[in-house]
């Protein structure tokens, strides 16, 4: 009976190691790499040559269970990097612009709330429009005035007194600058017509988005 039992005790005990050795072979990893002519290796352990090229981890079976990139030289972890910081910032004004258009939803509740304050907006640009416009007929007013009082003095054969020609000099200045400024003006009160548009377009998109979304 003893030896009964040990005959059984060592056949358990020898199908235990090999159940053991049968594990120690599945979990057997290898690595398999390619080098820079194609050629295939195989190795027990990672080389130089294999985390320069890149990698595959194989189990016992052959089978590859993953794949590890190869290393990037200095040049290309600085394009990477700026690769990465390029698509960062695009997410991050993404997200700033959709934060923008949810403040904008949630001040202007309607259509003609939103429209009301772009003409706000253009109102204010043709009101200082209209100042400059009536400020440079007052100052055109006095050059002509100037300059018809310095033509008066020359048909009287009279010489022009210094001042008046530095007066008429400084105030050709002053209309110059008044129609520059309403030149700019003009312009700035174009695109603001163009983006004010451009942004109740917009407004109408988010609104239909937001009711075809259930908002």
């Amino acid at each position: 009976m003893r030896i009964i039992i040990h005959a059984l005790a060592c056949v358990g005990l020898c199908a235990a190691f090999a159940v053991q050795a049968q594990s120690d072979k599945a979990s057997a990893l290898r690595y398999k790499w390619r080098d820079g002519q194609g050629l295939p290796h195989y190795s027990d352990s990672l080389s130089t040559e294999a985390l320069k090229y890149g990698y595959d981890v194989v189990d016992a079976r052959g089978i590859t269970v993953g794949h590890v990139e190869r290393q990037l030289t200095p040049e290309e972890r600085v394009a990477a990097r700026k690769v990465a910081e390029q698509h960062a910032a695009a997410d991050a004004m993404v997200q700033e612009q959709h934060r923008a258009d949810m403040q904008m939803l949630n001040a202007y509740p309607d259509e003609a709330s939103f429209a009301s304050a772009k003409q706000a907006e253009l109102d204010n640009l043709d009101g200082a429009a209209k100042t400059i416009r009536i400020s440079l007929q007052t100052q055109e007013k006095a050059l002509s005035d100037l300059l018809t009082r310095a033509g008066d003095l020359e048909r009287a054969k009279q010489p022009v007194p210094p001042y008046i020609t530095e007066r008429i000099n400084e105030q050709r200045n002053i209309v110059a600058s008044l129609h520059a400024r309403l030149d700019r003006l003009q312009v700035t009160r174009t695109d603001a017509q163009k983006k004010a548009d451009a942004d109740l377009k917009h407004y109408r998109e988010l609104r239909v988005a937001q009711q075809q979304n259930g908002g």
